[in-house]
């Protein structure tokens, strides 16, 4: 199954502020990254197309001429839960220094763990291949795409904020199996 994975345009959040879960504005350059990423996709096709739930993920997709995605929370970014629309510099509890030296197995108050969210991914990853689906798009976050990578050995999980896809980047990877 080919698995094209879309990554939503800017959004219009200061850098270091934990925004995951929570439905941010778009940068006013929204169309500009929008009509490109609906340029690379033009000739392409799919038998499926899936989005987030966040509004910068349905919005992209509606732009892109997908007006009705079937929605997933599992390819929903993240929940940094009591963190969500703070900076770093802002939290002032003990959880963050645990977070930053444990990032993938320590939850944020509330929230996630970067381990849960990655089954989350595999859960959808293999959803959709029980659905004997040859070609699908998703409209989904920088996150998640990252833990597809992964999960599909694209990239190590040592360093993976090293490979963080930009802004409407589209990344195309071929499945063959189900994770385990």
């Amino acid at each position: 199954m080919k698995l094209t994975l879309v990554r939503h345009t800017a959004p219009d959040v200061s850098k270091g502020v934990f925004y995951g879960k929570t439905d941010v504005d778009l940068k006013p350059t929204f169309e500009i990254e929008a009509e490109t990423v609906k340029s690379n996709l033009k000739e392409k096709s799919f038998d499926k197309v899936f989005s987030s739930p966040r509004s910068r993920c349905l919005r992209l997709a509606k732009y892109c001429g997908f007006p009705d995605p079937v929605i997933s929370e599992d390819v929903a970014e993240m929940d940094f839960g009591n963190w969500e629309m703070m900076h770093f510099n802002d939290i002032t509890d003990d959880s963050l220094y645990e977070y930053f030296e444990d990032w993938k197995n320590t939850l944020p108050p509330g929230g996630e763990s970067f381990v849960q969210h990655g089954e989350r991914v595999k859960r959808f990853i293999n959803s959709c291949l029980k659905q004997d689906l040859d070609s699908i798009l998703v409209f989904t976050h920088g996150g998640t795409i990252l833990h597809a990578m992964i999960l599909l050995g694209v990239i190590d999980n040592s360093r993976p904020f090293d490979h963080t896809p930009d802004y409407g980047s589209i990344i195309e990877l071929e499945i063959n199996n189900y994770l385990s």
